[in-house]
C-alpha cells in the first residue's frame, strides 16, 4: 500500500467544506489565550448549541455584466415603476455620451433661469431676518449719529456712572497667598523630568495600568511668548485670497461663484452712516474678487461705485464706474449710472458716448433729454431719438409731453401732428397700438392740465381695433370710465366723437346730454341739445329737456320758442302738448294754458290731455266745466282709472257722496285692479260712519287683488283708526304672511308693537327687508329716535334718503328730527 493511499483513506470528509456557525479554532482544548471579545461575541459555554445548526447555503457568484434587478417594494414607485437603469447591460458608446451632455447641458440652463428668483426669495429672507434681529450696532446707530450734536459743555456735564454692585463685591477681600510644600514641586520636577528606572510597582504589574487623565498632563505645554495679532491678521487676508483664488475656473478663467448670488449677500453689508468700516473693507474685497473673476458682469461695477458713494469717496466711485463703462460698453445700466455719479457737462459727455455705443437703448435717449434744461434741446434729442427707433411707444410718449409744456405756451396746432406723426410711425414699424393705455395716457394728460392733448389723444385712438358694429357700446363704455375716473374732457371728447360718426343716434345724443347735465354747464348744455334737435327733430325728450333747461334758468321765452319748434317737428306729440301746459301754469299763465289744452283736445285727443284739462278747471274752481269735460271723457275713455276718481272726488268735495259711491262703482266695473279706486271708496265708507261696509270692500279688493300689501295696510289702519288693536294685530299677521317682504307692512308692524317690543320686530324686519327705505325709516323713528340716539338716527335717516331719495316721508321725517336735534 503506497503512501498517497494512506493519506486518502485517513482524510476527513469536512476537509474543504465551509466552518459551521459560531466556529471558533482551537476552542475544544481550551486554546483561547489569543481571541478577543469582538472575535467571538458574548462568551458561551463549549456544550452550548449554535442557534443555527446549518450554515447559510454557498451563495453563487455572479458576474457584474449579470446584475440581477432590484424587485424590492422600496424600489418601486407608482408613477416612474421599479427603480435602476433599463440600458445597464447595453454599451456606453458616443450617442450616449453626447445625449447625457445634451440633459446636462438643459439641467444647468433651467438651473440658471430659476437662480435669480431664488436668490431674490434667498435674499428678501435674509432681509427679513436681519430686520427681526438688528446686530446692537444697528439698533444704537441712530443714537450715536446723535451724539455729533451734543455740545462740549454737555459732555462735561454729563453724570458719572455710579457703582451698582453691593457691598460685598465693592469690598472684595484681599488675596491670600499661602506657600506651596516641597512635595509638590518635587512632584511637578518629577513629572517633566525623564526616568531611566522602574519602580518596584510597575515590575509588579506589568506597568500597564497607568491611571489616566489624573497626573499624565495633555497637550503639549503653551510657551509664554506674547501673540502677534498683526502677523494673525495678515495670515488671515493671505488665507482670505487663496480661497477666492481657489474658486475660479483654472481652465477657462471663468468664476464658478455666481456674481449675482456675491452681489445679493452684498446688498446687505453696505454700511450705512455710522456703520461699522470693517463691513465696508469686507464689501470693498468682495467686490475686488467679483471684478477681477469676471469683468465683463456690470452690477459688479455699479455695486462698487455705489459703495465707494455711500463711504463718501466720489472721485473713487467715479474712476470705477468709468472703468466699467469700458469694460461693459454694451450696459444701459452702467451708462446710466455714470451720468448720474458726473456732475453737469461730464454727464452729458458720458451720455454722449452712450449714446454711440448704444444707439438703440430707450433709456438713454431719454436720460440724455433729461439732461438738458431748454425745450428747444429736448426736441432736438428726442426727434434724433426717434429716428433711431421709431418703433418706440415710450419715446413718443415723452415727446407727447414735451408738447404738453407747448400747449401751455399756447402752441396747440403741433399737439395734433405730434400725435398722428407717432401713430404713424408705430404703425409703419409693426407696432400694436393698445388703445387702453393711450387712453389712460389722455386721462393723465387730462389731469396735467393739458385738455387739447388729452382731446387729440382721444380721437387718434378711440377707433383702433374696434369693430363696426360694436364701436357705438365700446364707446360709451369708455366714455363711462372716463367720467367715473373724472376725466370729463376724455369723455366729452369720446361722445363728440362717436356724434360725429352717428349724428342720428338719439340714445347717444340722450347719454352726452346727461353727461352734459350732471357733469358741464348750462351753456354747454343747452349748445349741445340745440345740436342734438337738429340731428333728430323727432326726439320728443330733447325738446323737452332744452325747454325745461331755458325754464330753469328763467328764459320762459326762450323755452316757448323751443317747444314751439317741437310743435312744428312734432304736430300731435303729447308730451309736448303737456310740456306747454305745464310752462303756463307754473308761470301762472292759465288762461294760455287753457287755449292750450283746447287745442291739444282738438288735435291730439288723449286720456292724459282730457285728465289734464279737467284737473285745470277743477283747480281754477270751475267745477261746471270740470262735470262736462268729466261726462265726455268717461265716454271716450272709461278704462282710464284716474277720471273715475277725480269724478268721485269732485263729487265728494261737493258733498254728494251717493254720486261719489256710485262714481266709484262704475269706476271698479271698468277698472278692477286699479288699487287707489278700492282704496277711495273705502275711505268714503268709512268716513260715512260704515266700518262693516268699508271692511267688507277692502276684503273684495283683497280677492281680486291678491297679494297687495296696500290693500292690507289699508284693512289694518281701518281697525286701528276704529279702536279695534286685536283685530289689527290679527290682519297684520295675516298679512305678513301673504307678502313677507313687504316694507310698508313691516313699518307698520313695528310702529303698532308696544315700545319694549319694537327693537325684536325691526331686527326680524330688517332681516326680511334689508335695503328697504320703509323699514329704515321705521327703525330712524322708533328705535333711534324715540331712544334719544341722536348720532345713530342722522345715521339711519341719511341711508333712507340715500337709498330713496324720492321717498317725501323720509325728508319729513329727517327736516322734523334736525330741527329738534340739529344745529344750524
Amino acid at each position: 500500500m503506497s503512501v498517497q493511499s494512506l493519506v486518502s483513506a485517513k482524510k476527513k470528509t469536512f476537509i474543504g467544506l465551509p466552518a459551521p456557525l459560531g466556529y471558533v479554532p482551537g476552542l475544544g482544548r481550551g486554546a483561547t489565550g489569543f481571541t478577543t471579545r469582538s472575535d467571538i461575541g458574548p462568551a458561551r459555554d463549549i456544550d452550548d448549541i449554535s442557534d443555527d445548526r446549518h450554515a447559510p447555503p454557498i451563495k453563487k457568484s455572479k458576474n457584474d455584466d449579470e446584475e440581477e434587478e432590484d424587485l424590492n417594494d422600496a424600489n418601486y414607485d407608482e408613477f416612474t415603476g421599479y427603480g435602476g437603469s433599463l440600458c445597464a447591460k447595453d454599451p456606453y458608446d458616443k450617442d450616449d455620451e453626447e445625449a447625457d451632455a445634451i440633459y446636462e447641458e438643459i439641467d444647468k440652463r433651467m438651473d440658471d433661469k430659476r437662480r435669480e428668483r431664488r436668490e431674490l426669495k434667498l435674499k428678501e429672507e435674509l432681509e427679513k431676518y436681519r430686520q427681526e434681529r438688528p446686530k446692537i450696532q444697528q439698533q444704537f446707530s441712530d443714537l450715536k449719529r446723535d451724539l455729533a450734536a451734543v455740545s462740549e459743555d454737555e459732555w462735561l456735564n454729563i453724570p458719572e456712572v455710579g457703582d451698582a454692585r453691593n457691598k460685598k463685591q465693592r469690598n472684595a477681600r484681599a488675596e491670600k497667598f499661602t506657600p506651596v510644600p516641597d512635595s509638590v514641586l518635587a512632584r511637578a520636577a518629577a513629572s517633566t523630568g525623564t526616568a531611566n528606572t522602574i519602580s518596584d510597582r510597575d515590575q509588579k504589574f506589568g506597568g500597564l495600568n497607568t491611571p489616566f487623565g489624573a497626573i499624565t498632563p495633555l497637550g503639549t505645554s503653551t510657551p509664554s511668548a506674547d501673540i502677534d495679532m498683526k502677523k494673525i491678521g495678515q495670515a488671515r487676508n493671505t488665507l482670505m485670497d487663496i480661497k477666492l483664488t481657489q474658486v475660479s475656473d483654472s481652465v477657462s478663467g471663468q468664476t464658478v461663484v455666481d456674481p449675482k448670488g456675491y452681489l445679493t449677500d452684498l446688498q446687505s453689508m453696505l454700511p450705512s452712516h455710522g456703520g461699522d468700516i470693517n463691513d465696508v473693507k469686507k464689501a470693498r474685497l468682495l467686490l475686488k474678487s467679483v471684478r477681477e473673476t469676471n469683468p465683463k458682469h456690470p452690477p459688479a461695477w455699479i455695486a462698487s461705485a455705489r459703495l465707494e458713494e455711500v463711504t463718501g469717496k466720489m472721485q473713487i466711485a467715479r474712476n470705477l464706474i468709468m472703468k466699467g463703462c469700458e469694460e461693459c460698453p454694451k450696459s444701459e445700466d452702467v451708462w446710466l449710472e455714470a451720468a448720474r455719479l458726473m456732475p453737469g457737462d461730464q454727464a452729458k459727455a458720458v451720455i454722449a458716448q452712450a449714446v454711440r455705443h448704444l444707439p438703440t437703448a430707450v433709456r438713454v435717449w431719454i436720460k440724455a433729454a433729461d439732461l438738458e434744461s431748454e425745450i428747444k434741446a429736448k426736441k432736438r434729442v428726442f426727434r434724433k431719438a426717434l429716428e433711431m427707433i421709431p418703433n418706440s411707444v415710450r419715446l413718443w410718449k415723452q415727446a407727447v409731453e414735451l408738447e404738453n409744456e407747448e400747449e401751455a405756451n399756447g402752441n396747440i396746432h403741433m399737439v395734433e401732428k405730434i400725435i398722428d406723426r407717432a401713430l404713424s410711425s408705430l404703425r409703419a414699424n409693426m407696432v400694436e397700438i393698445n388703445r387702453e393705455l393711450w387712453i389712460k395716457d389722455a386721462e393723465d394728460c387730462e389731469q396735467a392740465g393739458s385738455i387739447h392733448t388729452c382731446q387729440a389723444i382721444v380721437r387718434a385712438v378711440i377707433g383702433v381695433g374696434v369693430e363696426d358694429e360694436d364701436k357705438k357700446h365700446t364707446w360709451m363704455e369708455d366714455a363711462e370710465s372716463c367720467a367715473a375716473h373724472e376725466a370729463y374732457e376724455c369723455a366729452r371728447a369720446i361722445f363728440a366723437h362717436a356724434l360725429s360718426v352717428y349724428p342720428s343716434k338719439k340714445s347717444i345724443w340722450l347719454r352726452a346730454a346727461y353727461f352734459e347735465k350732471s357733469h358741464g354747464t348750462r351753456e354747454s348744455l343747452e349748445s349741445l341739445l340745440q345740436r342734438a334737435v337738429a340731428h333728430c327733430p323727432k326726439a320728443e325728450v330733447l325738446w323737452l329737456m332744452g325747454a325745461k333747461s331755458k325754464w330753469l334758468a328763467g328764459d320762459v321765452p326762450a323755452a316757448r320758442s323751443i317747444l314751439a319748434l317741437a310743435f312744428q317737428a312734432n304736430p300731435n306729440s303729447e308730451e309736448i302738448w303737456l310740456a306747454a301746459v305745464k310752462l303756463e301754469s307754473e308761470n301762472n299763465e292759465f288762461e294760455r294754458a287753457r287755449r292750450l289744452l283746447q287745442k291739444a283736445r282738438a288735435s291730439a285727443p288723449t286720456a292724459r290731455v282730457m285728465m289734464k284739462s279737467i284737473k285745470l278747471e277743477w283747480c281754477l274752481g270751475e267745477i261746471k266745466n270740470a262735470h262736462t269735460l268729466l261726462q265726455e271723457a268717461v265716454k271716450h275713455y272709461p278704462d282710464f282709472a284716474k277720471l273715475w276718481m277725480m269724478k268721485g272726488q269732485i263729487e265728494e268735495q261737493n258733498n254728494n257722496k251717493e254720486l261719489a259711491r256710485e262714481a266709484y262703482n262704475q269706476g271698479l266695473k271698468k277698472c278692477p285692479r286699479a288699487i287707489p279706486l278700492w282704496l277711495l271708496m273705502s275711505r268714503l265708507e268709512e268716513k260715512s260712519g260704515q266700518l262693516i261696509k268699508a271692511r267688507s270692500i277692502l276684503e273684495k279688493a283683497r280677492l281680486k287683488n291678491p297679494q297687495c300689501a296696500e290693500l292690507w295696510l289699508e284693512a289694518v289702519r281701518v281697525e286701528n283708526r276704529g279702536g279695534l288693536k286685536n283685530i289689527a294685530q290679527t290682519l297684520m299677521a295675516r298679512a305678513l304672511q301673504e307678502c313677507p317682504n313687504s316694507g310698508i307692512l313691516w313699518a307698520e308692524s313695528i310702529a303698532m308693537e308696544p315700545r319694549p317690543q319694537r327693537k325684536t320686530k325691526s331686527v326680524d324686519a330688517l332681516r326680511k327687508c334689508e335695503h328697504d327705505p320703509h323699514v329704515l325709516l321705521a327703525a330712524s323713528k322708533y328705535i333711534f329716535w324715540a331712544e334719544r340716539k341722536v348720532a345713530k338716527a342722522r345715521e339711519w335717516f341719511n341711508r333712507t334718503v340715500k337709498i330713496e331719495p324720492d321717498l317725501g316721508d323720509a325728508w319729513a321725517y329727517f327736516y322734523k328730527f334736525e330741527q329738534a336735534h340739529g344745529d344750524e
